[in-house]
């Protein structure tokens, strides 16, 4: 992978590094890796946790409400967490050493159930701002000498080094935007709609899933524009393992139209140490309970089940266990 993630590295080694230290308990117990409560990853994981925990043992199932796409795979690798949700980029990332892990790689990482869901990283602007340029192409702000704030989550979140890469694919760069008098905005989630609301930022980057609370308070506190990704970028995306693909209509308010993201997708992965018959019965869980997955939350509605072991959904090997399953089940 030949992307640099500059200026994102040390940020990152602290986030990942404070998220695989965050827990410790029994080693026969099953810890999920999900993010905070609210978000569907834990809305999935939660559900996960009812529908395995009469099999793996009463009060033997825990989901961790912390950590997030980058983090996962290494909370996962350093035997933090039996399982997590990561995104397949991400996971791809972390198995092949990325920059973005200072150095860090996670070999021992697998693949239990792949193509959960699609996880579309996506530009949202001002109206006020789109106005003002008199565009909303994505490279044409980009390429002009005016300032651009751009506003995301802090570092440790998958949106971020796409962003990064974003700007790579434009021909700019997060020390060039601020150069040119703009700005680089990171806050928590919570923060976000104030940002938006208040007029702070002109340009907001995050993972566009169908019901993400941030995205539905912005739409409906804000006026903004969904931008497509330009063509441009792509190259570099599809280099970091990053599909591309549409999102929409009409997921939030206001969004009309189909839009064009990065798509980081999910992946359900586990730690190689993992006992196979364990990985075995979570992933025929997963596969055989898919409707209620499905309706836990509407990030997850579009899940295909027969389709959770392919390379291009999972991005990483299979757990040994996992692929038990899917032969068993006529699926490969």
């Amino acid at each position: 992978m030949n992307f640099k993630f500059s200026g994102l590295r040390i940020a990152a080694t602290a986030v990942i590094t404070a998220a695989i230290t965050a827990t410790s308990v029994a080693a026969q117990d099953i810890r999920i890796g999900a993010m905070r409560e609210g978000s569907a990853w834990y809305v999935f994981a939660a559900t996960l946790e009812q529908i395995i925990e009469p099999i793996i043992g009463a009060n033997s199932v825990e989901v961790i409400a912390r950590g997030g796409g980058v983090a996962n795979p290494m909370v996962v690798q350093g035997g933090k967490a039996e399982i997590a949700l990561s995104n397949v980029a991400s996971a791809v990332w972390a198995a092949e050493g990325a920059d973005v892990y200072e150095g860090m790689s996670a070999p021992d990482i697998r693949a239990l159930v792949g193509g959960l869901n699609s996880v579309y990283v996506g530009v949202i602007a001002t109206e006020a701002f789109v106005n003002k340029r008199g565009t909303s192409d994505l490279a044409e702000i980009f390429a002009s000498d005016e300032p651009v704030r751009v506003l995301m989550k802090p570092v440790g979140s998958s949106a971020v080094p796409v962003a990064h890469m974003i700007f790579e694919g434009l021909g700019t760069s997060a020390d060039e935007i601020k150069a040119n008098g703009g700005d680089i905005i990171q806050v928590g989630t919570g923060q976000i709609a104030d940002q938006m609301r208040n007029g702070n930022a002109d340009i907001y980057i995050d993972t566009m899933i169908k019901g993400h609370p941030t995205i539905t308070e912005v739409a409906l506190t804000s006026d903004i524009v969904f931008l497509d990704i330009p063509e441009a970028a792509v190259p570099v995306l599809k280099a970091n393992g990053l599909g591309m693909g549409s999102y929409g209509p009409r997921w939030f308010e206001g969004h009309d139209d189909k839009t064009v993201g990065a798509n980081l997708g999910t992946v359900l992965i586990a730690n190689a140490s993992l006992d196979d018959e364990i990985a075995y019965q979570i992933t025929k869980a997963i596969i055989e309970n898919a409707d209620a997955l499905k309706t836990s939350h509407g990030a997850w509605s579009r899940f295909d089940p027969t389709k959770a072991m392919l390379p291009e959904n999972t991005g990483i090997e299979l757990h040994p266990g996992a692929l038990r399953y899917y032969k068993e089940a006529g699926l490969m």
